[in-house]
């Protein structure tokens, strides 16, 4: 069988590094805060190339404290994709604000940017760009038409460890990034886990905008007992920071191998029934997924499993035909472009531990597929 992604593969190819880290954790006695978590926030902050990391219990969280840190509440508007994972959309509920769908480009499957303007209202506090599959949103247009109408840029990076846009890394050019350290990710942890990146320059503008996302995190509290906001207990795990930062050190080597492995798919299947990924010349995919189309995408992802091949979809349902979203009374054929993506869209194996070998078997299987 080949395995949709193997998390496992990760520790055992690191098992020395991140067994001692969580020993070191584990025989420390400090269990919330402390070094550990200081030093991967420093770390991260400077892979990515921002002025600050704040740690977070989940990527959720992340979006949701990073919302709130912005200042976006009821009665605001917060542009999203309409094609993302919900939780993009659902951290926009969380803070009362109304989430605003934008379609996707049709070739990239990322925020179109030039249907975003139409889309800003008066109420309008945010964009989320989504850097949907590990591939970079075209940001220079959003962040220019941001500063036009004078509204906030998160950008959601949960996919997208180390990728970068025109030469710099994602997550150090919007106002905020949110990152979650799910399992799954290109840098996953043991667990939950997630951050909140703040840029130079939203650091530069607003000093204390790290500060208060760590407050918003923590009860709402600098100080013991004293509660300034209404905080949430949201703080990155001691033993999660000590594993993150030993994977950190491998990241780029492991987004290496995936590319490598992206490049063979794109090779293997040039001449299958399917729609190959489209990555524009500035930007730099790190693979979170390897995504193909086809109208008969049903019936090619039963084909592979009858071969032992585990596919999923990413995803089937877009947020506005959720039952959660019905009451914003989008129905079906609102969003066409978010639709027929959620129809045809296959997500294939890949992962840094995945072989070359199986690459190739995947590809000759859905070269016959037909």
């Amino acid at each position: 069988m080949i395995a949709f992604l193997d998390p496992g593969a990760a520790y055992r190819e690191m098992a020395p590094e991140i067994d001692s880290a969580m020993a070191r954790v584990s025989s420390s006695g400090r269990y919330i805060g402390g070094e550990e978590c200081d030093r991967f926030e420093e770390a991260f902050a400077g892979y990515v190339g921002a002025a600050h990391a704040v740690g977070t219990g989940n990527g959720l969280d992340a979006l949701v404290i990073a919302l709130r840190a912005l200042g976006v509440g009821p009665g605001d508007e917060v542009i999203v994709p309409a094609h993302t994972f919900v939780a993009t959309w659902l951290a926009v509920s969380a803070v009362g604000a109304l989430p605003v769908p934008v379609e996707p480009d049709r070739a990239t499957m990322n925020l179109d940017v030039h249907a975003i303007e139409q889309a800003i209202g008066s109420r309008t506090r945010a964009i989320v760009p989504v850097h949907l599959y590990g591939q970079p949103v075209d940001l220079d247009p959003i962040l220019a038409l941001a500063r036009r109408h004078g509204v906030a840029v998160l950008e959601d990076a949960a996919q997208a460890h180390g990728a970068r846009y025109k030469g710099r890394r994602v997550g150090s050019q919007g106002d905020l990034a949110a990152w979650s350290f799910y399992p799954a990710k290109n840098l996953g942890a043991l667990g939950d886990g997630g951050c909140v990146s703040v840029s130079a320059a939203a650091a530069e503008r607003d000093g204390e905008l790290a500060n208060r996302i760590r407050l918003l995190g923590n009860y709402g509290s600098r100080e013991k007992y004293r509660h300034e906001t209404l905080g949430a207990n949201s703080r990155l795990d001691p033993l999660q920071a000590a594993v993150l930062a030993e994977k950190l050190r491998v990241l780029d080597r492991w987004n290496d191998r995936r590319r490598t492995l992206a490049q063979r798919y794109c090779d293997g299947l040039a001449a299958a029934p399917v729609e190959l990924p489209t990555v524009p010349v500035w930007a730099e995919c790190v693979w979170h997924l390897f995504v193909i189309r086809t109208p008969e995408r049903d019936r090619l992802q039963q084909w592979l499993a009858d071969d032992g091949i585990q596919t999923v979809i990413h995803y089937p349902v877009p947020p506005h035909l959720q039952p959660a979203y019905a009451h914003l009374e989008l129905e079906k054929g609102a969003l066409p472009i978010a639709e027929k993506l959620a129809d045809t869209v296959l997500s294939l194996p890949i992962g840094p531990h995945l072989s070359a070998d199986d690459v190739d078997r995947v590809c000759d299987r859905i070269a016959r597929f037909g």
